[in-house]
């Protein structure tokens, strides 16, 4: 636990003083801040446009679940622009230290491999535990001034599903990291990667044999993280991402694997 831990406290300086890092929280919160207020305002204008048609018609007005809304909106948002972003955070994991010649200092030292893969991902969890927190400021003065307040419910299962997709495309990040020692070929792997697990139920055409359709429309992580901007945390959706987490992380390892036989 001690190795992992250094490891660990090793790469989280390395964020602390790496401009991609400030860059990439920077521009997250920027456009997720921006969007909120877009969202906001396009959902207030909905209910304003739907308050006077129904005053013209002189009937009631229907209910609508604004705040409920907007949350939903904003939770799929982030989740879209995690995809664009993450590939930039993984892009240096393995690659970064190949380049430089510091990864055969670090696998000769008395660490093993998966002290080394699991304290380099706990580092890139924080950090995006970190990009994350700042934006639960908007959805709690949302919560604030709404009345009714949107339940607590559909808040937390939003974060854990943000939590659980950023999560997989980290691992899936720093395999494809740990396969090469150029940065841009490792960031754009990975967002090509990432795309086509986001998208890969919409390219399912309806002749498709229906168990085919399934298994692949179950390996989509957006149809998983779905059911978590809509408040639903299913067991089925933890257990995909928890599996996509510990293969991508199994086949980082065995990447390091590969590279330690070769030096041997």
């Amino acid at each position: 636990m001690k190795s992992i831990l250094a490891i660990f406290r090793k790469e989280m300086q390395l964020y602390l003083v790496s401009p991609i890092a400030y860059a990439v929280v920077g521009v997250f919160l920027i456009i997720t801040g921006f969007f909120f207020q877009v969202l906001l305002d396009g959902v207030i204008r909905a209910a304003q446009a739907q308050a006077m048609q129904a005053m013209r018609a002189g009937g009631g007005m229907m209910e609508m679940d604004m705040p409920g809304l907007v949350m939903r909106q904003f939770f799929g948002l982030m989740g879209t622009i995690l995809l664009f972003l993450i590939p930039m955070m993984t892009m240096g994991v393995y690659a970064e230290e190949r380049k430089r010649g510091t990864m055969e200092l670090l696998m000769t030292s008395p660490i093993t491999d998966l002290q080394i893969v699991l304290g380099k991902f706990m580092a890139s969890l924080a950090l995006l535990g970190m990009m994350l927190l700042p934006t639960t400021l908007e959805l709690v003065l949302l919560y604030r001034s709404s009345d009714p307040a949107p339940p607590w419910r559909l808040m937390l299962a939003g974060y854990i599903g943000l939590f659980l997709l950023g999560g997989a495309l980290l691992a899936i990040g720093t395999f494809v990291s740990s396969l090469t020692e150029n940065q841009i070929i490792a960031a754009a792997g990975t967002f090509g990667l990432t795309l086509l697990l986001w998208l890969i139920d919409a390219m399912v055409r309806s002749g498709t044999n229906s168990v085919v359709s399934e298994v692949l429309q179950y390996l989509s992580v957006l149809r998983h993280f779905e059911d978590f901007t809509r408040g639903v945390v299913d067991t089925s959706a933890l257990i995909f991402y928890a599996s996509l987490i510990a293969l991508s992380l199994l086949l980082t390892l065995r990447s390091l694997d590969s590279m330690r036989w070769r030096r041997a």
